[in-house]
């Protein structure tokens, strides 16, 4: 993204042959940390290229905190005031979403306080009932940790290669970590079904590890197998966007090799300035999720 010019309330840049409007470039979003607002949209234009096609095609929602993690926050699907007519929706007309099919629509919405990017497991040309990719989330309960996360994502990879299907991880950018695996169109039905069932084996193999039950009180020191985003309704964190923290997180995709090593929970977590370092010196390590190759089918 090109230097802004004029003054610090609001600039304009020219991103990808678009014309984006920036403002209050010099605000604070992460007091804990000092990331100003040109910092965090410098990121998304700098991560772009390895962010936007885990999104592209898909109906997007937001997480929205103009004023950062410590003041008002919301869920956001419909386009906000201020959205450009040249950014691409899609959905019904009662309801559009945002398509972040570009560098300058992914610099749009975060201008806007938009600063998480959510995704739903199918795109908007298969339709709801024709999901591309399974995910998994393993969120550690009070008392377990990302490091535990990671020894039950080794035996949740192993289950998946023995069923045909090959999982990517990468971390929420919050406590836990996401699993991914490239699918055949399959209907929603098939990919919940499957990813309960998959969560159950995992419960029944490792009962004092692992839960897969959507009460809160039986998370304490276990690994809870969220199965319940693969319904066409969820979304998940896309990977490489920002997450509203203390400290802002990444949803960083990282290597097996990596998950396999982890002994404390700060060797998976990533700064927005190392992550872009990372995507210089890898490019992007989740780039085989979207391609044509590799997508299991279902059992």
């Amino acid at each position: 993204m090109p230097a802004p010019s004029a003054s610090p309330d609001r600039q304009t840049v020219e991103v990808d042959g678009r014309r984006v409007v920036l403002t209050h470039l010099d605000k604070v979003v992460f007091p804990v940390t000092g990331h100003t607002k040109a910092q965090l949209l410098q990121y998304y234009a700098s991560i772009a290229p390895v962010l936007v096609p885990h999104a592209a095609g898909r109906l997007a929602s937001f997480v929205r905190a103009p004023e950062g993690p410590h003041a008002q926050r919301w869920f956001a699907k419909r386009p906000p005031a201020g959205t450009p007519d040249w950014v691409t929706t899609a959905g019904e007309a009662r309801e559009p979403h945002i398509v972040v099919d570009s560098t300058p629509a992914l610099v749009t919405m975060a201008n806007l306080g938009a600063w998480e990017v959510h995704v739903p497991q199918w795109t908007a040309a298969g339709g709801r009932d024709a999901h591309d990719r399974l995910v998994l989330d393993l969120d550690p309960g009070e008392g377990a940790d990302l490091v535990l996360c990671c020894r039950v994502a080794e035996r949740l990879r192993q289950m998946m290669e023995d069923d045909g299907l090959t999982a990517f991880p990468v971390t929420s950018g919050s406590k836990g970590l996401h699993l991914y695996a490239p699918l055949r169109p399959a209907s929603e039905a098939a990919a919940t079904g499957y990813a309960k069932a998959l969560a159950a084996r995992m419960r029944d193999e490792h009962p004092g590890l692992v839960v897969f039950s959507m009460t809160r009180s039986l998370r304490a020191g276990k690994i809870f197998i969220d199965w319940s985003q693969n319904a066409s309704a969820k979304t998940t964190a896309c990977p490489y966007t920002l997450r509203l923290r203390d400290r802002p997180g990444v949803a960083a995709p990282v290597t097996w090799d990596e998950v396999a090593s982890c002994r404390t929970a700060e060797d998976l977590a990533f700064t927005p300035e190392e992550v872009l370092r990372r995507a210089a010196d890898h490019g992007d390590l989740l780039a085989a999720l979207d391609g044509a190759a590799g997508r299991g089918t279902l059992p």
